[in-house]
């Protein structure tokens, strides 16, 4: 991941910014409304903490955590998500669909893994599982009674470890289709630029590398044959007109008289500029000179 997660970021960029520097919480994006929180703790555990509440000062109605393995990318899933409902939402009702109570169907949260091929796997009652094609992935949803600030849903990929695997927590009152564009995110295939230290050294065999190298510059348009008889032209012209000491220095002079419409029999004698004569000029108030007697 990068070193600030900005492309988590870019989709409420427009949004306020806070710094808070050394303290826990790095940075804070939130709504204008201050509603929607975007946490950024960078030294953490969990890097990402997201929360929203039907007030500016209140407890918040759902969490969604992501720890420090999980690709900014995927964080850009929710955050855009999130951008889109505020930007419909209604400032003064209750009603936003950031706020709204999740589905009592299961699918209306994880349908973007199905349509991806992921299969369902054999979970606990009351608990569904998703899995991955290559089985390096997965999602767990938990239909159990459980109260609505306690861990719902949870994506993950990778080996387990600190190290190796990411984690997506959700709280069981996030919307749905926040939770789903979660998920989608999760199966885009698209290729991602990163720093090779970046990398875990156990996850290198389950990812591709290429390499990325520089763009080279764009060639300058070859110059047409037109352009190189005018450049040639002009600077036989230019390097004359400095000091014309070669007869072929006259004869270009000459020629270029001729196309001008001044022919000239003498050699060419150049012309001194008013600050040149007027230094070689003596002062109009000199004295005379005297000879001795």
């Amino acid at each position: 991941m990068g070193e600030n997660g900005e492309a988590s970021f870019a989709p409420v960029a427009h949004w306020p910014r806070h710094d808070l520097g050394d303290s826990p919480c790095q940075l804070l994006v939130t709504s204008p409304d201050h509603r929607i929180r975007i946490g950024w703790f960078g030294d953490d555990w969990d890097i990402w903490k997201i929360t929203a509440s039907p007030e500016s000062i209140g407890a918040p109605r759902w969490t969604a955590s992501f720890n420090h393995l999980v690709a900014p990318e995927i964080v850009a899933g929710l955050t855009a998500a999130l951008a889109r409902d505020y930007a419909e939402s209604d400032t003064h009702e209750d009603d936003a669909r950031f706020l709204e109570r999740p589905s009592m169907y299961w699918r209306d949260a994880l349908q973007p893994l199905l349509d991806a091929g992921w299969r369902r796997g054999v979970g606990e009652l009351g608990v569904v599982e998703i899995i991955a094609p290559d089985e390096q992935a997965g999602a767990m949803l938990d239909r159990r009674f459980i109260g609505k600030d306690e861990d719902a849903v949870t994506f993950w990929s990778g080996p387990p470890g600190w190290g190796t695997r990411a984690e997506a927590v959700f709280t069981a009152g996030t919307p749905s289709h926040l939770i789903a564009a979660t998920a989608a995110a999760m199966t885009i295939t698209a290729p991602v630029v990163r720093e090779r230290h970046m990398l875990n050294e156990g996850l290198k065999n389950l990812v591709t590398i290429t390499p990325v190298t520089p763009r080279a510059p764009r060639p300058h348009a070859a110059p047409t044959p037109l352009d190189v008889r005018r450049t040639a032209v002009t600077e036989a012209v230019n390097r004359a007109a400095r000091a014309p000491r070669s007869a072929a220095d006259l004869r270009v002079m000459a020629a270029h008289s001729r196309t001008t419409g001044t022919v000239q029999n003498r050699p060419y004698t150049p012309v001194p500029t008013a600050a040149a004569a007027a230094a070689a000029a003596p002062p109009m108030s000199a004295p005379p000179v005297r000879h001795p007697r």
